[in-house]
């Protein structure tokens, strides 16, 4: 068992019976959700929320009943990954482009597990990677603009050489920033610029960190 897995099934012991569960996106969502694939197929009954279309699929083909937040507003457990973590536990999440998603069904979740390997840790955040903000197509320019005048170096994300588009339709500014020292206030701030969607910073939403390394597999709770 490699250590992705094992800190993946770490975070699926959270799972019950009757349960609804966020299904995030990205690899080592991807192994939970295949874990809990064989619970399910065990007879465990559960609702996913997913997160994607990819997790949507994923969490199909395993036999995982698909659901709506619209019909399950309260989410029990989530099991998602994340691009870097701060020692706060608050995130940088959206390089595999889900962040909108993601931060909903965060949001709606009681108990959110993140599932990371020990180089996703960091001092603090935009330390090794760019934070995603979500825009909308019709304003980009604009958006991007506002968003250097932040103090970001904002980057249109590409795709195969062609601009990439969210699972919404939208597009990614990549946005490196020195460093962010207060998430909070940046995550407001990025939201009231015209034409950002949201942006990938999750700000006291993650309850609970499972890290994989070579010593091992370890958990860190946000201390309240």
């Amino acid at each position: 068992m490699n250590l992705k897995e094992e800190a993946a099934r770490e975070a699926v012991k959270f799972v019950e019976d009757g349960m609804v569960v966020g299904l995030g996106s990205g690899s080592t969502a991807s192994v939970a959700i295949k874990l809990l694939g064989e619970k399910v197929r065990g007879g465990m009954g559960i609702v996913g929320i997913p997160t994607s279309r990819d997790s949507e699929i994923l969490g199909r083909s395993v036999g995982i009943k698909i659901g709506e937040l619209k019909d399950h507003p309260e989410v029990d457990v989530t099991i998602d990954g994340a691009d870097e973590v701060d020692p706060k536990l608050n995130l940088i999440k959206g390089l595999g482009g889900a962040l909108v998603r993601e931060k909903i069904v965060a949001v709606a979740t009681k108990l959110d597990i993140i599932v990371v390997d020990e180089s996703k840790l960091v001092e603090y955040l935009c330390q090794k990677v760019p934070l995603p903000v979500e825009i909308v197509r019709f304003s980009r320019e604009a958006t991007m603009r506002r968003l250097k005048g932040l103090g970001s170096e904002p980057k249109l994300r590409m795709r195969d050489g062609e601009e990439f588009v969210t699972d919404n339709g939208n597009l990614i500014a990549d946005c490196r920033f020195p460093r962010i020292d207060d998430p909070a206030r940046m995550e407001s701030e990025l939201n009231l610029v015209p034409g950002v969607v949201d942006n990938g910073l999750f700000v006291g939403l993650a309850h609970k960190v499972i890290v994989a390394s070579e010593k091992g597999v370890r958990t860190i709770d946000r201390k309240k």
